[in-house]
């Protein structure tokens, strides 16, 4: 576009059609304003004519990166969205307590994991959702209102009846690659049930968290006599139950895990509350900044040079009455 830049010498060439024919000059009245003011309709056109060829070619400030530092962490939120999820909850224990009825775990946990995400200014924040396939639902963001309406999108529809907890927790390893290290780096696992991870998978999470550097939370949600009781385990407990086989392997992690075994809504506002606590740690990174575009700047030159333009030819002498 900047090749027709040229033609913004157009309004700087006298034409034939701007003389009037007129018997004798020597009659004619001298114009002392028209003469001073003729350099300035010729500079207003060649002004327009030239901001809107420039602002044709696109010109704009490139995209930067711009490095932040606050306290935080870079968080993971890995939501089991299986069909169990989706489940009503009723009241269940001997004091009357349990979550409200009509409530599904999965609307409970998205909604404390919203509060969580409002509170942390300063995190960066992911989201995989998983149940028999895991997927990316948000990258790494500093924006929080994208990863909210994340957590809202999950709630859409019904889960599948399987979970595959290896593919999402390698899945979730994967998303810390190529990284820089800048800070507290957690795995925040929302789930209410466990897997048998074979040999390798295991291998590879392991040696994926240590290299990575990232800590384990699993706000476990446990909201039936017949689901695993992690808090009190024994050394003969059944390893055949996926939540306790789960447990147990990251328990002997190298990396740090912390359970929180959630049995009704204020366990798991605690829970959350106290992931807040300690994942608070100095944290920096570099935050994309978007291209910025300046034609429309140089549109709205072009636009008051032409209304100049249109002002003045208004009062110009086009002929003789």
């Amino acid at each position: 576009m900047l090749l027709l830049l040229p033609l913004a010498a157009l309004p700087m060439l006298r034409r034939r059609s701007d003389a009037l024919a007129f018997s004798n000059l020597a009659w004619l009245p001298v114009d002392r304003v028209g003469r001073a003011l003729s350099p300035v309709w010729r500079a207003l056109g060649v002004l327009a004519l030239a901001s809107l060829v420039v602002g044709l070619a696109g010109p704009g400030q490139s995209g930067a990166q711009i490095q932040r530092t606050g306290r935080g962490a870079e968080v993971l939120i890995l939501l089991d969205r299986s069909s169990s999820m989706d489940s009503v909850i009723r009241p269940w224990n001997s004091s009357g307590g349990g979550l409200e009825v009509g409530d599904s775990k999965g609307k409970i946990v998205r909604e404390l994991l919203a509060q969580f995400v409002t509170k942390r200014q300063d995190d960066r924040f992911a989201l995989i959702t998983f149940s028999t396939r895991p997927m990316t639902t948000v990258p790494f963001t500093e924006r929080r209102d994208v990863v909210l309406a994340g957590l809202s999108a999950a709630g859409i529809g019904r889960g599948l009846p399987d979970t595959d907890m290896g593919s999402a927790l390698l899945m979730a390893i994967r998303q810390f690659e190529g990284r820089p290290y800048s800070g507290s780096r957690v795995v925040l696992i929302a789930s209410d049930g466990g897997a048998q991870l074979d040999a390798p998978t295991r291998q590879k999470i392991e040696a994926g968290l240590a290299r990575q550097r990232i800590g384990v939370y699993w706000i476990y949600i446990r909201t039936s006599h017949n689901s695993a009781d992690l808090k009190g385990l024994t050394a003969d407990a059944d390893e055949s139950v996926e939540e306790i086989s789960l447990h147990r392997f990251f328990s002997k992690l190298a990396t740090p895990y912390h359970l929180y075994q959630t049995d009704d809504a204020g366990a798991m506002a605690a829970a959350v509350a106290e992931i807040d606590r300690q994942q608070n740690q100095p944290l920096s990174f570099l935050e994309r900044v978007p291209r910025r575009d300046h034609s429309g700047a140089l549109f709205t030159i072009a636009l008051a040079c032409c209304v100049a333009l249109l002002a003045w030819r208004s009062i110009e002498v086009r002929g003789w009455s």
